[in-house]
């Protein structure tokens, strides 16, 4: 996203806001037949447009809004991927170097202005070109680059060209208008998931050429549902009227009546979604306001706050409702794909790595001794409930490649330890540098940013040297640290596909800010280990690689990390559906259903 200042943005959403809801429908407005779904988050987007889509909560909703390729079955476990827009799975050659994917026909974008006469056009494979060059457009300032980056032939060139979207390099071409090419360099495995997530999602060139960053508060897609408003406090979405007929199989989607069976699903069956009227995602930063809202039956989802876990738990192991709350509600504890950590951003002289050896020798062991410092088991047990696992290094346990009998030395609390390193090394209280640690503006963001200074005062860091910096949502707290704006960056990471692959890129050196790399770290040997890796598939040799590159990222000290949460996620007993923190996410929006016409 260019430049903007918060005032222009502001006046972009009320003028949307307006005009949408003086543009309703005939039968849009809620009535005794509608279903209005109320879906409460914990974070609002910076930006709706799919070259913004880096945080989850943006996710969620450009997937419904827009088309990708590929999307994920709705019940399958573990994940499958499944045509999206795309006819079929692709056609790939043998060297896997060339894949060819038709597109559905007949499949159009909404009807908008931004079209010569305000009707939506039909979706072509040029327009995949257009959406996937936008991301090595430096005019975009796009943040999805880091999926196809050094992947696709001539697409790096394409860009230091003067990225001519009427000239796309030969890796990337539509053949007609229902068929795309993709020629890779060398083998990448993980391609058709990259071309699920949201930075895939295809956008016409008019939206873009017409709106410009207006497009991040205002919608063009050929998803289930069109955008309605948008504001900081919550999204609004109606029903697409003109998405394609695609009736739910149930079987094809991978329902499993011994582990589905309770939810309702059978109603979807053989039935064309999406299968309500309105969506409404409410943006609830605070867990109290959050949990107070679902249970007065304001929102019929939420994913529980951990300060009522004493409150709405039974049981920890499993996670299990109090009886009066399973009355009212459905619940499904998960693990997280992903994990929760604090990357040290390595282009501040501070803390990271600057060219002097021996200032870099001691900010390693500054980083090092503030990772010694940090006491997971406490945070676990005081923000998450005790439910979630603490782990060394980037690769969760949700994966194959996680090693478990690998030493835990690197999460075990040892102030003394941070204590003699920082001593050994030359660092005192007075020659500590300042450092700046980020958060939005929330109360429990607040009490993790204030332990994190007792737990680094334990070792002899003056607290008044860690300073906060405040932002008003997670969207500008994200645009903070991809600017590389600050010191520590203290963020969870939801994984985009299930492959160890995606949370070691977050390390991988061309992948820094504002690329997913927010830590910026640049290690020659990790790079090296991660481009021998790239093109494997999974197999032994693959996950030695991967494991020594983990290692790598604990040796330089390059994190603090890290800890894989538990999610519970609870929702009325009204509403049909399977939730999904993780890979199905907003996908899951257009099979949710109501047992009866209602609205909150």
């Amino acid at each position: 996203m260019k430049p903007d200042s918060t005032l222009t943005l502001a006046l972009a959403v009320l003028i949307l806001t307006l005009l949408t809801a003086c543009s309703r429908e005939p039968g849009e407005a809620d009535t005794p037949e509608s279903k209005t779904y109320v879906h409460a988050m914990d974070g609002a987007p910076g930006s709706l447009d799919p070259a913004q889509a880096s945080s989850i909560y943006a996710n969620f909703l450009v997937v419904n809004l827009y088309d990708t390729l590929f999307r994920y079955r709705y019940l399958a476990r573990p994940y499958e991927l499944a045509p999206n827009l795309a006819a079929g799975l692709p056609e790939v050659s043998d060297d896997g170097l060339t894949f060819t994917i038709a597109l559905k026909r007949g499949v159009r974008f909404v009807d908008d202005p931004a079209f010569p006469d305000g009707t939506g056009r039909e979706v072509t494979a040029g327009d995949v070109v257009y959406s996937l060059l936008r991301h090595f457009d430096p005019d975009s300032r796009a943040q999805g680059a880091w999926l196809w980056q050094d992947r696709i032939v001539g697409l790096d060139a394409w860009k230091t060209a003067g990225a001519d979207y009427d000239a796309p390099p030969e890796g990337l071409r539509a053949l007609d208008d229902h068929t795309l090419q993709i020629r890779l360099v060398q083998p990448y495995p993980q391609l058709i998931h990259t071309l699920a997530q949201g930075y895939a999602a295809v956008v016409p060139r008019e939206a873009v050429e017409a709106y410009g960053i207006e497009l991040g508060t205002r919608s063009v897609g050929s998803g289930p549902f069109r955008l309605v408003s948008i504001d900081r406090a919550r999204a609004v979405m109606a029903r697409n009227p003109g998405f394609r007929e695609e009736p739910v199989s149930l079987a094809a989607e991978g329902y499993a009546a011994a582990r589905d069976g309770d939810w309702g699903l059978e109603a979807i069956e053989g039935r064309t979604p999406p299968f309500v009227d309105r969506i409404e995602v409410e943006f609830i930063t605070e867990d109290a306001a959050r949990w107070n809202s679902f249970y007065a039956g304001e929102t019929h989802f939420i994913k529980a706050p951990v300060a009522q876990f004493e409150r709405i738990l039974e049981d920890r192991d499993p996670l299990r409702l109090t009886p009066e709350l399973a009355e009212r509600f459905h619940a499904d504890a998960e693990p997280e794909s992903g994990f929760v950590y604090t990357a040290f951003n390595m282009d501040d002289p501070a803390i990271g790595d600057p060219e002097d050896p021996g200032q870099a020798a001691r900010n390693r062991a500054l980083r090092c001794a503030m990772a010694k410092g940090f006491d997971w088991e406490t945070r676990n047990r005081q923000f998450y409930g005790g439910v979630g696992q603490v782990f060394p290094g980037v690769i969760p346990p949700v994966v194959p490649e996680f090693d478990p009998g690998m030493d835990r030395s690197p999460v075990v609390h040892d102030p003394e330890g941070a204590r003699r390193l920082l001593a050994e090394h030359g660092w005192t209280a007075e020659n500590l540098p300042e450092l700046t640690w980020g958060y939005p503006a929330s109360v429990s963001e607040r009490q993790m940013f204030e332990q994190f200074r007792g737990f680094m005062a334990d070792i002899g860091y003056p607290p008044e040297k860690l300073l906060p910096r405040v932002y008003a949502t997670f969207g500008d707290y994200h645009r903070a640290y991809s600017r590389g704006e600050l010191s520590l960056v203290t963020t969870g990471w939801t994984m985009d596909y299930p492959d160890a692959e995606n949370t070691l890129q977050l390390f991988f050196g061309p992948n820094a800010s504002p690329g997913s790399n927010v830590g910026n770290f640049r290690d020659p040997t990790f790079d090296a280990l991660y481009r021998e890796a790239a093109p494997l598939p999974p197999s032994t040799e693959r996950t030695r690689l991967f494991r020594a590159m983990n290692r790598r990222v604990i040796e330089e000290c390059a994190a603090i990390t890290g800890l894989n949460r538990n999610l519970l996620m609870l929702w009325s007993r009204e509403v049909i559906m399977r939730p999904d923190r993780s890979f199905i996410g907003g996908y899951g929006f257009r099979f949710v259903d109501l047992a009866a016409p209602t609205a909150l």
